[in-house]
């Protein structure tokens, strides 16, 4: 079925939803390389109205990939929740943005829908807003999940601390490790990415982080970011493994360019739910995606990058996730370009999970080479944390030593949390006042060598 809308005497024609999604999308340079974006400006505002126009029921009968070709279509079809659907049925794309924006539409009533939209119908609303309006609605969602502390309660900003190190040396990851806990950092998980997906080495550092964990009781969760198949392995061998960790994506391709698919996703989940080691829920599993990982693998099936994206969190939320991380710059200029592109970017990923139902984070980053820079970051963080960001990452220094890009530093995380007025997941929060780290108003207290945080360094 083809679409079309007139501007000033000159018709314009998409040919199906998934051109008509593209050529609605903002700029973006993943979209050029493919050949998928507006070739104008008037051309992207006659597909944005074209699509303003289209009925949400047209999303329960047309597909952007085909069913009988891709298991996620087919997830996100076979599971689509009739009777959430109902409130808003009967609207439009552009009158779902006007209801999203309405004083009425309320916490609640978001929740409620969460099931009832699909993936296409959050990404082709998030087309026709600014970026307030995508701050507005993301900051009426509530998304709580839990597995040894309560992550997402409105007013809350947690993080994860990320103590990489390119040799994946003890002392180094401890270094960071303790460095981070003084600032604060850690309450949504303490997560490394080791520099080799090796099983001894994957074993090792979860008896490192768990043993860091137990002798201070953090109210935390561990995870070392290997490959699922990784992780399955290490379970077996009765390692401590708190979380699972996958990257996935929002075609069957990409997920099988990550070596991953539905059933072994379920297979992940169950085994780390096995083991129950949640003390308050067992949201076990932790993903990250990325605009532009679907084209980088040629999996994306001329679908914009954004729209795949946000299919993504359809196989995201088939796991109940304890968390969600879009690391949004990572993969460089080649799909978002600069700043305003990434800014842009962060904004609608975050507001697309966190519609559909997921506890969203953002890794606000660039690489060396985009154009980019801390400023930009700067203005990304606050914004994010003005929609509700469910989590940040905390890296020493905002620069990753290992993975070789810029993200966010502890002293970002105290920034966002003093100026906004965010505060940690409660029962870090509580732990941090046992601690000494911070005093009854949560300001860092000065902290003396015989810190038992400061002391311990010598032994782990």
């Amino acid at each position: 079925m083809s679409f079309r809308h007139t501007v000033r005497q000159r018709t314009y024609v998409f040919e199906d939803l998934k051109t008509l999604l593209a050529r609605a999308s903002p700029p973006r340079s993943g979209d050029e390389l493919a050949g998928v974006s507006a070739q104008s400006a008037e051309e992207r505002v006659a597909a944005q109205l074209a699509l303003a126009d289209l009925p949400l029921t047209h999303f329960l009968s047309d597909t952007v990939v085909p069913y009988e070709h891709d298991e996620v279509t087919r997830l996100i079809v076979d599971t689509h929740d009739a009777l959430a659907f109902a409130p808003v049925r009967h609207l439009t794309v552009g009158e779902l943005r006007n209801y999203l924006l309405s004083y009425t539409t309320t916490t609640d009533t978001l929740r409620a829908l969460h099931r009832g939209l699909t993936p296409e119908m959050v990404a082709a609303v998030s087309k026709l807003m600014r970026n307030q309006d995508l701050i507005a609605v993301a900051s009426k969602c509530e998304i709580v999940t839990r597995f040894r502390n309560t992550i997402g309660l409105h007013g809350r900003l947690s993080t994860r601390l990320q103590p990489n190190h390119p040799t994946d040396d003890a002392r180094g990851i401890a270094a960071s490790l303790v460095d981070g806990l003084l600032y604060g950092s850690g309450d949504a998980v303490i997560g490394i990415n080791p520099a080799t997906d090796h099983l001894q080495t994957t074993i090792r550092l979860l008896h490192l982080l768990d043993s860091v964990r137990e002798r201070f009781a953090i109210p935390t969760q561990t995870c070392i970011l290997s490959h699922l198949t990784t992780t399955i392995q290490a379970i077996e061998q009765g390692a401590p493994v708190d979380l699972a960790f996958q990257s996935i994506g929002g075609t069957e391709g990409v997920n099988t360019s990550f070596g991953v698919n539905l059933v072994l996703l379920r297979e992940g989940f169950d085994a780390t739910r096995s083991l129950n080691r949640g003390t308050l829920g067992q949201n076990v599993m932790y993903f990250e995606t990325g605009q532009g990982s679907a084209l980088s693998a040629n999996a994306h099936h001329g679908v914009d990058q954004q729209t795949v994206e946000a299919r993504a969190y359809a196989v995201a939320r088939a796991f109940d996730p304890l968390l969600v991380n879009s690391v949004v710059g990572f993969i460089g200029p080649e799909y978002l370009y600069d700043g305003k592109q990434i800014i842009r970017a962060g904004l609608e990923d975050h507001f697309c999970g966190k519609l559909l139902g997921l506890p969203m984070g953002v890794d606000i980053c660039y690489t060396n080479h985009a154009e980019a820079d801390q400023d930009d970051m700067d203005t990304l963080l606050t914004v994010l944390g003005a929609a509700g960001v469910t989590f940040i990452m905390g890296i020493p220094g905002a620069d990753d030593v290992m993975l070789h890009y810029q993200s966010t530093s502890f002293h970002d995380a105290l920034y966002l949390r003093q100026q906004l007025n965010r505060r940690p997941a409660p029962e870090f929060e509580q732990w941090l006042l046992n601690m000494g780290i911070v005093n009854d108003a949560l300001q860092l207290q000065p902290v003396q060598t015989g810190h038992r945080l400061v002391a311990s360094l010598s032994t782990l």
